[in-house]
């Protein structure tokens, strides 16, 4: 006996109530903007076909301040699966058409549920975030539902890869879900993302400020440091998150999705050769390094425009999916600042949460010397670089282009922080500190007497290189495993990573380790 069309019939015209949202004027509005809607954003993201929504019959239970009989489509947030390259993802997306996207305890429920499935399933879950905050109307019950959210944010922190995009408003308390995940994509226009707005900070504070100055995209990503990557409008976030899972396994369980030929290309690459100045003086743009060492040239840098002294980047060598870290010379000579170290450490910790190796480019004259630098806490950030460093058990490979001095060589991942292989090139100088710096030290009464100080100094500076600073002390010694030609690296790296790959390495039994925040 066929269904009773009445049902069928009841059954679509709710389907297509829920589906519509905030209605097609607002929907028209969006895309005036230069917008998508909820719906388009996640069926832009996932195959076409493939997306499986959950709680669309959702329905508020608010019964104060005239909301009763008011209807909010899906409760403002569509939910559900979908597949991305072959690989099931989960995802959800804030309604903004809908009660400005705003968060109740159904909302949240749903968001929740996504996050349960995706930590149940071993998935990697998307958010776009556009809502005007908490539904005040629930009153403490919002402030639960965002609480309970967090928490399922922390849960699933090193388990499966969580990326927030922020497509429109985030404010206040909202805020802090997407800081609690690993990346966080947004876009240049039409978002803003902040826990008090101008108009609060000039009430409370006296200070007059604007919304380009502490919640755009510009801000977060050059100057706070709260995001990783900027994307012009939705669909270039959802290539940048696209582009971003190519790199990463699905949950912490599985490796990386490596791509691994049979036959391995050792080939040297001369143009390494030429990259670094002859003069040690003259800085270089690692990025250049990076480039001619990820296969293709293929790599994608994240945080660009944040603490640029340090540069990071998911690319392969040899087919083997790696994190870089390396320092850039051409901003504050490479030196490791309170921003690098931060960016660097983060960086470290989750590519070693999610079985990434680590290569480490090194070319640092040490941490950055300043007043502001100490008093705002430089030991205790640089020791961040050490505490990731000392506690990852991916592959580590290092290698040393050119200066490594003092505390910062060992930040860099030396040898005695766990590199499994540290190669320096020839142009490599390794020591506690600079030379012209040491000769002032250890030479002070002869540089006095000289006649010609500049001459004797350099006469002296080249002399502590060749005797305390040369990479074949330190390979005497065993800290470097080998020294090679710039030319060699890339062969040497892939057949270590392809050598690596079998690492096993355990530590203490702990419930985690108190790294200095």
């Amino acid at each position: 006996m066929a269904i009773s069309k009445t049902l069928a019939n009841e059954l679509e015209r709710r389907r297509a109530a829920a589906l519509a949202g905030g209605g097609q004027a607002k929907a028209d509005a969006r895309h005036a903007k230069g917008k998508m809607t909820a719906r388009e954003r996640l069926t832009t993201l996932f195959t076409e076909g493939t997306f499986q929504e959950f709680g669309l019959h959702a329905q508020h239970a608010t019964r104060h301040f005239g909301m009763a009989d008011k209807s909010i489509p899906t409760d403002a947030v569509v939910c559900g699966t979908g597949f991305i390259d072959g690989r099931p993802v989960a995802g959800f997306s804030q309604d903004f058409t809908v009660v400005g996207g705003s968060l109740g305890e159904i909302h949240a429920k749903k968001i929740c549920h996504t996050l349960d499935h995706a930590v149940k399933a071993g998935v990697p879950v998307i958010g776009f975030n556009d809502s005007g905050g908490a539904r005040i109307q629930e009153g403490v019950g919002a402030l639960s539902a965002y609480g309970q959210v967090f928490y399922r944010n922390v849960q699933l922190s090193g388990v499966v890869p969580q990326i927030s995009v922020i497509a429109g408003p985030c404010a206040g308390g909202a805020a802090y879900s997407p800081a609690l995940t690993d990346f966080i994509i947004m876009t240049r226009h039409n978002a803003e993302m902040f826990i008090c707005g101008p108009e609060v900070i000039r009430a409370v504070t006296g200070q007059v400020t604007t919304m380009a100055e502490i919640g755009s995209a510009e801000a977060h990503a050059s100057v706070a440091g709260n995001i990783h990557f900027i994307a012009e409008d939705d669909a270039h976030a959802v290539a940048i998150v696209h582009r971003l899972l190519s790199f990463l396994p699905s949950n912490n369980m599985m490796d990386p999705p490596h791509r691994i030929e049979p036959d391995l290309s050792v080939a040297d690459d001369p143009v390494l050769d030429d990259i670094v100045p002859e003069d040690p003086k003259i800085p270089f743009d690692c990025r250049k390094v990076i480039e001619r060492l990820a296969d293709g040239g293929d790599y994608l840098e994240v945080m660009p425009t944040f603490a640029a002294n340090i540069v990071i980047a998911f690319g392969r060598i040899g087919g083997v999916v790696v994190g870089f870290v390396s320092n850039q010379p051409t901003v504050k000579a490479g030196t490791l600042d309170i921003d690098a170290s931060d960016k660097a450490a983060r960086f470290v910790r989750f590519c070693n949460v999610f079985n990434i190796p680590l290569v480490t480019l090194v070319d640092v004259p040490g941490f950055l010397p300043g007043v502001q630098e100490e008093r705002r806490g430089i030991i205790r950030h640089g020791a961040k670089m050490l505490f990731a460093y000392a506690s990852a058990t991916v592959p580590k490979i290092t290698v040393i282009m050119r200066k490594a001095y003092g505390g910062a060589y060992l930040a860099m991942c030396s040898q005695d922080m766990g590199a499994d292989r540290v190669i320096a090139w020839p142009t490599a100088e390794i020591a506690v500190m600079g030379a012209e710096g040491a000769v002032n030290i250890l030479y002070k009464r002869e540089l006095d007497k000289a006649d010609d100080r500049k001459a004797k100094s350099k006469e002296l500076a080249d002399e502590y290189r060749e005797q305390f600073a040369s990479p074949y002390l330190s390979a005497g010694k065993l800290f470097v495993s080998d020294i090679i030609q710039p030319r060699q690296t890339r062969s040497a790296i892939a057949l270590t990573l392809r050598g690596l790959l079998s690492k096993r390495e355990t530590r203490p039994p702990k419930k985690h380790g108190n790294i200095p925040l």
